[in-house]
């Protein structure tokens, strides 16, 4: 069986050390970088299945590391940080991670945040009563898990696609928060409405021709969101 690979990224090697050594025993292989350069030489050259990401460190800080790693890649991403306000989760979630822990964390929460990371990005395996969703314009194709506007695909991060499919399986349906967070992300989400928010933004941006003014995915206030179809 593949061992998921996880890539951490501090420049603390304390930090470093204990993480390997909990990670491991988890059944985890495990590498680790100390700066940006490195981190991103890293992606590069191991390919991991998700990347632990430090925001403070030298040579380049971890939002640029997240942003230059996004343009090529779609590897998760779970950022860390010391300062726990929410400004500094939203930034992390709109630069393209998957998820943000605060310092100090506990080892557990670490790892049930990596596991609940690493199932979202596995293919949901469905069978929908057709192959592909069209709406003006718009496809998602279920068999090869891939979108496009007008015939231009539309890179989106595993977690983003898991989002869309949700929302498109039921289109012209109300999804509360609730029940796409749960579903999306999993149980212990399920009031972190700020990532749904985001998400659903970062949707917007790479599918609706004026995200301010959407034409696909509707906000319904104070309840959730609904897919509508645009003939």
């Amino acid at each position: 069986m593949h061992r998921k690979k996880i890539l951490i990224v501090d420049d603390e090697l304390a930090i470093i050390k204990l993480l390997r050594a909990n990670l491991v025993a988890e059944g985890f292989e495990v590498f680790a970088a100390m700066d940006g350069l490195q981190a991103i030489r890293a992606v590069e050259k191991e390919a991991p299945d998700l990347m632990i990401l430090d925001i403070m460190l030298p040579e380049m800080d971890g939002f640029e590391v997240c942003r230059n790693v996004r343009e090529w890649s779609q590897v998760p991403i779970i950022m860390l940080s010391a300062r726990g306000g929410e400004e500094d989760k939203v930034n992390c979630l709109n630069m393209g991670a998957d998820d943000y822990i605060t310092k100090p964390f506990g080892i557990d929460e670490l790892i049930a945040r990596i596991k609940a990371v690493l199932r979202r990005v596995e293919p949901l395996y469905i069978k929908p009563s057709q192959p592909s969703f069209t709406t003006n314009g718009l496809e998602v194709n279920f068999v090869e898990r891939r979108v496009t506007i007008s015939g231009r695909e539309v890179k989106l991060t595993p977690t983003e696609y898991r989002l869309l499919q949700e929302l498109v399986l039921n289109v012209d349906k109300v999804l509360t928060h609730s029940m796409l967070l749960q579903k999306i992300w999993g149980p212990e989400y399920a009031e972190e409405k700020e990532y749904l928010h985001v998400f659903i933004g970062r949707l917007r941006k790479e599918l609706e021709p004026h995200p301010e003014s959407p034409r696909y995915i509707m906000t319904v206030p104070g309840v959730g969101y609904r897919f509508k179809s645009v003939e």
